[in-house]
């Protein structure tokens, strides 16, 4: 087996959720703050920041939060690592940087103007494949804390056209528009190139068949026991277009921006083929008794595989080469 070294520089698509720093290329980055993560709040409040930096670490294990999360990922597993190896500091597409700053912030999506803790709580329903936490119950509120604290200083600028941070909002936008036109000319061809890259880059850390290797995280598949281990239909990584623009940004761990445009594109196209679990909203929330208000003007939403492909006006079968 490789050392944990060779695998992170070997290694590639990965899709991180290490107890190590990520140091990746400063190519195609845009210039950001040096944010001091080394010195936390006094007292409560930085109490409260670093329960939520530990949440951020251990998602699907930390007490607060595991009976919310329905697979094998953590909140670090796409919120990348930096040098300082705290969640959400590495500078590709999903920094925390600068996040607290632009809220609160218009969704397309959610058909609303959105707080921070709407964002993270509305990311267990998909990426978590899991419950939306109640607002401003503890765990909410620490995680709220920690990315706010990654945001010191910094002018607040509130967003209005997604809930997207300062240094994610512009290049996200235009990274998933190039990926949307070029997804929708994906063939079998595409997956079996996407087929090929996860085999050489991708699954020495995540497996063979997807289901992650120690502590690098699952990107698709089920338990033994028949649990999901990674991300939902409803997520953003599910999305073809979403998928490849944070693949590039981020992957080859350490090397993020060397992807071509196109093998972030067929890889993502392979992984987002494969099986996962169905999206549908109304599961991702508590009884509305429990709950409280939940602040979307969207109340019924679903999604499987075959509907994210066919978004893109794409055969599912037909990509897979599995069509009668």
């Amino acid at each position: 087996m490789k050392s944990l070294k060779v695998a992170i520089i070997a290694s590639s698509l990965v899709f991180p959720g290490l107890a190590v720093p990520v140091f990746a290329s400063t190519a195609q980055f845009p210039k950001m703050p040096k944010i001091n993560t080394s010195k936390y709040p006094k007292g409560e409040l930085g109490r409260m920041v670093r329960l939520g930096e530990n949440i951020m670490n251990n998602t699907y294990k930390n007490p607060l939060t595991k009976d919310m999360v329905g697979n094998k990922l953590n909140c670090r597993s796409c919120h990348l690592a930096g040098s300082d190896g705290k969640p959400g500091t590495a500078k590709g597409i999903g920094t925390f940087i600068g996040t607290a700053a632009a809220f609160p912030a218009y969704s397309k999506r959610e058909k609303t103007v959105q707080t921070l803790q709407d964002r993270i709580n509305n990311c267990f329903m998909r990426s978590m494949n899991g419950k939306r936490p109640i607002i401003d119950t503890k765990a909410s509120v620490a995680m709220a804390a920690y990315i706010t604290w990654l945001s010191q200083g910094l002018p607040m600028k509130m967003n209005e056209k997604r809930p997207c941070g300062l240094y994610n909002s512009n290049r996200w936008a235009k990274s998933v528009k190039k990926f949307a036109k070029i997804q929708r000319k994906a063939t079998h061809q595409n997956y079996l190139a996407g087929k090929e890259i996860f085999a050489n880059k991708c699954a020495a850390c995540h497996g063979v068949n997807g289901q992650g290797v120690g502590s690098f995280p699952p990107l698709w598949g089920k338990t033994s026991k028949g649990e999901w281990l990674s991300y939902n239909t409803g997520s953003g990584m599910s999305k073809l277009n979403k998928g490849a623009a944070w693949a590039q940004s981020n992957m080859p761990l350490g090397q993020g921006g060397t992807l071509t445009d196109q093998e972030s594109a067929d890889v993502m196209l392979y992984v987002d083929a494969q099986p996962r679990a169905d999206f549908d909203l109304q599961k991702g929330l508590f009884p509305r008794d429990k709950m409280g208000y939940y602040n979307s003007n969207v109340l019924k939403e679903h999604h499987s595989v075959k509907s994210n492909f066919k978004a893109f006006g794409l055969d599912l079968d037909k990509i897979r080469g599995t069509a009668k």
